[in-house]
């Protein structure tokens, strides 16, 4: 169950529950979002990112002001955090100038069989209109784009007009061929974990921030996609298409080890509320 508040002046004031995530952001105001998890109950990964990306989005979309301090935003996480006291949570933070609301759900990380075997994603067409904003209006096509994957596979990957492959309805996609890593950069959300995937991937292998196309997937060696709540995820089939050897190789193995280790670095307590 997902339990949504509204940070009003230094009070956390609920706002009601929801089956999911996605029905929670259908109840509230349009407006910008990014989405977080816990590790170890209250530790944080570049909070401060997600909130400046939080503000980036709210300027593309017209209502950047005012501006959104981390202080405040952090404030309004520990509070729900504290309210919901789940284990581990997922939160998406929405914000509608002035207006900041949280929504908490119970978190548990993907099976461990996803990571060993890697996932199978399915190509859409699908156009985003600003594909670098995170939109809460993007949210109904991303509910239907799941709804409609087939039995078994884990998430769709976009694919524009020119036949390249951009990102996921809900994550990043890099692909590795003849030893150089690809990822689109000008028509996909600059995720968080995307920025430091390029981080540690640059210490790997060269990287180019252009994108592969479908008509590539037969010359690629791997790929995997990056988001919030999944970390790095091997992908060994895209369509009919096996990646590779169809299993997950050792540069995704390498990047998530250095990944977790990132994680273990740098996720810091979000503090007392």
């Amino acid at each position: 169950m997902v339990q949504t508040f509204e940070l009003v002046g230094d009070a956390l004031i609920p706002r009601g529950q929801s089956h999911d995530l996605s029905q929670a952001s259908q109840g509230l105001p349009q407006g910008a979002y990014t989405t977080v998890r816990t590790y170890r109950g209250t530790r944080l990964l570049r909070f401060d990112r997600h909130v400046a990306r939080l503000w980036e989005s709210a300027a593309q979309l017209g209502a950047a002001q005012p501006e959104l301090s981390e202080a405040h935003a952090r404030r309004a996480v520990a509070l729900a955090l504290r309210a919901t006291r789940d284990a581990e949570s997922r939160l998406r933070l929405t914000w509608v100038p002035p207006r900041l609301f949280v929504s908490v759900e119970p978190f548990a990380p993907p099976p461990a069989s996803l990571y060993e075997n890697g996932a199978w994603c399915v190509t859409v067409a699908l156009r985003r209109e600003r594909p670098q904003a995170k939109d809460t209006r993007f949210l109904a096509s991303v509910a239907a784009g799941y709804e409609r994957l087939p039995p078994g596979a884990h998430e769709a990957l976009i694919v524009a007009e020119d036949g390249s492959l951009l990102e996921g309805l809900s994550s990043n996609f890099f692909a590795v061929s003849a030893g150089v890593m690809y990822t689109e950069a000008e028509r996909v959300l600059h995720g968080v974990t995307r920025s430091i995937l390029l981080e540690i991937a640059a210490q790997l292998l060269p990287v180019q921030q252009s994108a592969v196309r479908v008509s590539d997937l037969a010359s690629l060696g791997e790929a995997f996609i990056t988001s919030v709540s999944r970390g790095i995820v091997p992908v060994v089939r895209v369509d009919e298409r096996p990646i590779g050897a169809g299993r997950p190789g050792p540069i995704s193995h390498e990047l998530r080890r250095r990944f977790e280790a990132l994680v273990e670095r740098e996720a810091v307590s979000v503090g007392p509320a």
